[in-house]
């Protein structure tokens, strides 16, 4: 059983409702869990807030955090996920937000970086993940994704 499968299912036999806020990874996070029979059950929402306007009008991330640390940021893809759990009283939550190239890097933010945030039991968990910047695009969002499933793999795995 593939890791995104068993969480799925785990997900599922817990009866724990999932959102998900995806900016870098247009869609294929929802796509992933929306892709499994039955999933209506838990699951509650998908946005896909790309731009900045969208992350401040639909998930309330504050301008200023957006001003001071840039959209992809630690502290913006923790206020997505947080925002994201208040927004759809879901149980856990999901953030993504980086740069997956092949344009839209710099030297302080290049292609490849990338934050996955995870809201769960009154904690936001932050992963920072820094991709070969030579892979292509749909590689870095796809490789996000199954990241995202590691990360809580991981954390279902502390409880």
């Amino acid at each position: 059983m593939s890791v995104v499968s068993k969480t799925i299912k785990y997900l599922l036999d817990k009866n724990i409702s999932v959102s998900t806020a995806e900016s870098c990874t247009g869609g294929l996070l929802a796509a992933e869990f929306t892709a499994v029979s039955g999933i209506s059950k838990i699951y509650k929402t998908g946005l896909i807030t790309y731009s900045n306007d969208s992350k401040i009008k639909n998930l309330k991330v504050k301008p200023s955090t957006i001003k001071r640390y840039g959209a992809v940021s630690r502290q913006v893809c923790a206020q997505m996920c947080l925002h994201l759990h208040k927004i759809s009283k879901s149980q856990l939550t999901f953030s993504t937000t980086g740069v997956a190239g092949p344009n839209g890097g710099t030297k302080s933010k290049p292609i490849g970086l990338v934050f996955i945030g995870l809201y769960f039991k009154k904690n936001v968990y932050i992963e920072q993940l820094n991709f070969n910047p030579k892979l292509s695009r749909i590689q870095i969002q796809k490789g996000t994704v199954k990241e995202c499933f590691h990360m809580l793999n991981n954390i279902i795995d502390e409880l």
